[in-house]
């Protein structure tokens, strides 16, 4: 019961819920509905009923870098899986050169329930002429736009 905790005892506060779980998707914008008579839409009639045919996961949510030293050059991997039951196509907003950011990803349709890499690489560099006390940290929101919604990938770095 969501009533009482692990122990049996009465919660003070409420529950919340994780937005997977709420139907919603985080960090999510949805772009307005464009018809392409050649996006490879299914018209099998048990597939009618359901709205939402497109949509793309990324794994993990965000990306972490964690304390990194200036001068160096850092990457990770987040893969973005098709979900959806039709193909659908995606492209990425670069971030600017002054964030130390780059999206390397391979363009074209991802089929569905397949899955794309992206490589995030992030040139670590302080950017500021104040100091800062040696550590400075860098936040930006990657722009994926897709042909349904925009997904916004955060990340997030201190540089030494």
């Amino acid at each position: 019961s969501l009533m009482v905790d692990v122990t049996g005892q009465t919660r003070k506060e409420k529950v919340i819920l994780p937005s997977y779980l709420q139907g919603k998707k985080p960090n999510t914008i949805p772009n307005k509905k464009i018809e392409d008579p050649t996006s490879g839409k299914l018209s099998t009639s048990s597939l009618a009923t359901r709205q939402d045919l497109t949509g793309f996961h990324l794994i993990p949510p965000r990306v972490t870098f964690g304390v990194l030293k200036e001068g160096c050059t850092y990457a990770t991997t987040v893969i973005m899986k098709n979900v959806g039951m039709n193909f659908s196509r995606f492209r990425v907003k670069q971030p600017p050169p002054h964030t130390g950011l780059r999206v390397m990803y391979t363009p074209g349709p991802v089929a569905a329930g397949l899955q794309v890499e992206l490589e995030i690489e992030i040139f670590a560099m302080l950017i500021g002429g104040k100091d800062t006390g040696g550590l400075e940290e860098v936040s930006y929101d990657i722009e994926i736009l897709t042909e349904t919604e925009t997904l916004l990938l955060p990340v997030k770095a201190n540089i030494l």
